[in-house]
């Protein structure tokens, strides 16, 4: 069974956060921080700040589509005010 994840990373060069979502973590953050991700190489590096675990893709998606709202993205803020990763705050 494979396992979904919306993620949200962080670029503290350019306070930037970008949602995603993978089957595979670790190897996109990786694709992330490599330059191979049209949308964010030119904010990298990146750090990982929030992840969830989903067990279909159309749940995952529906989870993805709400943390890209304004409502989403003010809930990654406060997670990243509480992150060790980052030196916001």
């Amino acid at each position: 069974m494979t396992i979904y994840y919306v993620y949200a990373i962080f670029s503290g060069l350019h306070d930037r956060i970008y949602v995603g979502l993978t089957s595979d973590l670790k190897s996109r953050v990786k694709e992330h921080n490599s330059g191979r991700v049209k949308s964010t190489k030119h904010y990298a590096p990146w750090k990982l700040i929030h992840s969830e675990e989903y067990s279909t893709r159309v749940k995952a998606r529906n989870r993805e589509k709400r943390l890209k709202t304004s409502f989403g993205k003010k809930y990654l803020r406060e997670v990243l005010l509480k992150c060790p990763c980052s030196s916001v705050g």
